[in-house]
């Protein structure tokens, strides 16, 4: 892979085949992607702009891990295991999980969602351990089928 700097312009990564073909991928300071395929021997390569979001799901695509983003919510489906989907989810605590532990709110046991992360004051707490106090202002994420998440939403944050 070649990456290579184009002043006011971006940033290109260029990969080539063994048989041949190019692939560029131009980050354009714009936000956009453009995306060129040169086939071995064609004299012009094909070209398409990408939205940021767009550039995002070709690439869910290539790697197999299909993401599908709508608000808050994240769910991925993977192309070599067809029937799992996984639904994340990012949420503000309420009022009522504020100055409670993840344990003491049972959040799993009640739901089935786990709490993988949440986001204070601008810093990231990973695999969060039970004991974790949830503060005002905290974003949490977690992890389960759709249904759960809704549960979720319901009975521990209090969300009609």
């Amino acid at each position: 892979m070649r990456i290579s700097e184009l002043p006011e312009i971006g940033t290109k990564y260029e990969i080539e085949s063994p048989k041949g073909d190019k692939v560029a991928v131009i980050f354009l300071t714009t936000g956009e992607i453009e995306l060129y395929v040169l086939e071995a021997g064609a004299e012009k390569p094909s070209v398409t702009r990408l939205t940021s979001e767009e550039a995002r799901r070709v690439g869910s695509v290539l790697t197999g891990a299909m993401l599908t983003i709508e608000r808050e919510d994240v769910e991925v489906s993977f192309s070599e295991i067809s029937d799992l989907r996984i639904n994340i989810h990012v949420c503000p605590v309420t009022k009522y999980v504020i100055g409670k532990s993840i344990e003491d709110l049972a959040i799993r046991k009640k739901t089935g969602v786990t709490i993988i992360a949440i986001s204070r004051r601008g810093q990231s707490i990973i695999s969060p351990p039970p004991e974790t106090v949830l503060e005002e202002g905290d974003l949490i994420v977690v992890i389960g089928e759709h249904e759960q998440i809704r549960a979720c939403a319901r009975e521990i944050l209090g969300v009609k």
